[in-house]
């Protein structure tokens, strides 16, 4: 414990001893109130289930509340990619989230092309191919739909590559009310200092960041520092990924150490959403969920 966390430690221990009980429960009541972060669920961590038919991604929402008490999600566009502009599919979603209390966060796209292509036509009608989810997300009522950023080229032309393409889709979104968030995704996406100059470059309130704790392979021969990329994406982050393989017998992540992440997360004065996203295959996807939720929830816990 540093001298300032000592002292404001001290100066609270010396109030509550002077109000007693009284003041004890009322900051009790706050930290319940008001948690560091909330917990959301990734669509992601039941792919297997969603790709195999298993469930159906109408049903996502109430497996969210009722299978594991978590009210806010985020859809992966690649479990309904034929519904993007059937507006009966996305209102029926939108009342069944309602139904549940559950909020509607973003859409993950993929699959509809590269926003930093070198061909200006390809990356013209992949910016395109974008507006319909946003238009989606629009009648969900997220904030964001999150995007890759995949390029081709040197580093400094597929940054200016990049941000062509995501400074157009982002000013298409701010029609709609809607953030455009880029993920750690592989390739140069996946070093963190690279994605921040590519947000830094478009420049628009409305373009951000959705570090993911475990997308930092650049390439084989390559893999960027984890804790160092979440720092670097943190001050344009409007959504984080809570990535989960393996756990030990603590219940611990066993690739990524979530205390010292999460102190980064909230280093950088965000308390929104953290995102549950299992990708794990030594235990089921639901499982995994559960053992990624105790984990959030211990470490919420402990920084409290």
């Amino acid at each position: 414990m540093d001298r300032r966390s000592f002292l404001r430690s001290s100066s609270l221990a010396a109030v509550a001893a002077t109000l007693g009980s009284g003041f004890n429960r009322l900051l009790a009541d706050h930290h319940e109130a008001t948690p560091l972060y909330k917990i959301s669920l990734a669509q992601w961590s039941l792919h297997r289930a969603f790709r195999s038919g298993d469930k159906d991604s109408r049903d996502f929402a109430k497996i969210a509340r009722q299978d594991f008490d978590i009210d806010a999600i985020e859809y992966v566009n690649q479990f309904f990619m034929d519904k993007a502009k059937d507006s009966a599919y996305i209102k029926d979603l939108d009342k069944r989230a309602q139904d549940q209390g559950v909020k509607q966060l973003l859409i993950m796209c993929d699959g509809e092309g590269n926003l930093g292509d070198p061909d200006k036509t390809r990356r013209t009608q992949a910016v395109e191919n974008h507006y319909k989810w946003v238009e989606a997300a629009k009648t969900l009522g997220c904030h964001s739909i999150r995007v890759n950023a995949a390029s081709r080229g040197s580093y400094d032309d597929q940054i200016s590559l990049a941000a062509d393409g995501l400074a157009r889709l982002s000013e298409f979104a701010a029609g709609h009310g809607l953030n455009v968030i880029v993920e750690n995704h592989g390739g140069l996406s996946s070093n963190g200092a690279w994605l921040a100059a590519v947000i830094r470059k478009v420049n628009l309130r409305n373009c951000g960041t959705l570090p993911d704790f475990g997308n930092f392979r650049v390439s084989n021969e390559e893999m960027y520092d984890r804790y160092q990329g979440v720092k670097e994406l943190m001050p344009f982050a409007y959504a984080v990924s809570a990535k989960s393989h393996d756990f030990n017998d603590l219940g611990n992540e066993a690739h990524t150490d979530y205390y010292k992440m999460m102190k980064i997360v909230l280093n950088a004065g965000y308390h929104g959403y953290v995102g549950i996203e299992y990708e794990g295959g030594g235990i089921s996807e639901m499982d995994g969920i559960r053992k990624t939720r105790d984990l959030l929830l211990k470490v919420r816990e402990i920084l409290s």
